[in-house]
C-alpha cells in the first residue's frame, strides 16, 4: 500500500513539474494572447512563493491587455536588432549565438529522439523549447518518461547552467511589467527543480 501511494505521489508530483515548465513554455515562446490571459486570471495559488509568484502573474494578466503584452514581449526578446533580453543558452553561456552548446544540445535532442518543431525560426536553445522539452521528457511525449537521471543530466547540461540567470535578468528588465512574475515564477521554479534533483541523488 505504502508502494501505491508512493507511485500516486511521485506521479502527481511530476504532472505538477511538467505543468510549470509547460507554462513557462508557452509564456516564453510568444506573447500572451487573451485565451492565455483569461487562462492566467483563473490559476489557482498557494501560500508559497510560487503561490506567491502566480498571485503576481494573475495581478499583471488582470491588469494586461493582448497588445501591450505583444509590445513588452518585442521589447524584450525581439527588438529591433536585439531585444533586453537574448533567451538563448548559447548566448548566456558563451556571449555569442549558435555556438557549442547549442551542439550539444542537438546531439542529446538526437539521443533522446527530440526532433526539433516544424516552422519555430528560433534555435532549439531558446528557453521556451527547453521548457517544453524537459516537460515532454517528463510526461514521455518523445516516447517513455525519462527517468530521474536523464531528466537531471538534460537539466544540469542545457538549463540550469544558465536559466536562473535569465529568470533573474527578466525579473529586473526595465521593461517588464506583465513579465516581470514570470521571470520570478522561473527563478523560484528552477531553485525548486535543482533541489529536488540534489535531493533525489
Amino acid at each position: 500500500m505504502a508502494a501505491v501511494l508512493q507511485a500516486q505521489q511521485a506521479a502527481e508530483e511530476d504532472r505538477l513539474r511538467a505543468g510549470w515548465y509547460s507554462l513557462l513554455a508557452r509564456l516564453l515562446a510568444a506573447p500572451a494572447d487573451d485565451e492565455v490571459i483569461a487562462v492566467l486570471r483563473g490559476l489557482g495559488d498557494d501560500e508559497t512563493e510560487l503561490g506567491a509568484a502566480l498571485r503576481a502573474l494573475k495581478a499583471a494578466a488582470g491588469a494586461a491587455s493582448p497588445s501591450a503584452v505583444e509590445q513588452e514581449f518585442f521589447d524584450l526578446f525581439v527588438g529591433v536588432g536585439q531585444g533586453e533580453l537574448v533567451p538563448y543558452g548559447s548566448y548566456y553561456l558563451t556571449g555569442f549565438l549558435h555556438e557549442k552548446p547549442l551542439a550539444r544540445l542537438r546531439d542529446d535532442m538526437a539521443a533522446l529522439r527530440i526532433a526539433r518543431s516544424e516552422g519555430v525560426p528560433e534555435s532549439e536553445d531558446h528557453i521556451a523549447a527547453l521548457c517544453d522539452m524537459m516537460a515532454g521528457l517528463i510526461t514521455g511525449a518523445f516516447g517513455a518518461p525519462a527517468d530521474l537521471a536523464t531528466q537531471r543530466k538534460f537539466f544540469d547540461d542545457h538549463i540550469g547552467c544558465w536559466a536562473p540567470r535569465f529568470f533573474e535578468n527578466l525579473e529586473a528588465a526595465p521593461s517588464a511589467a506583465f513579465y516581470m512574475p514570470v521571470g520570478t515564477l522561473g527563478r523560484l521554479f528552477m531553485a525548486v527543480e535543482s533541489q529536488a534533483f540534489e535531493m533525489a541523488a
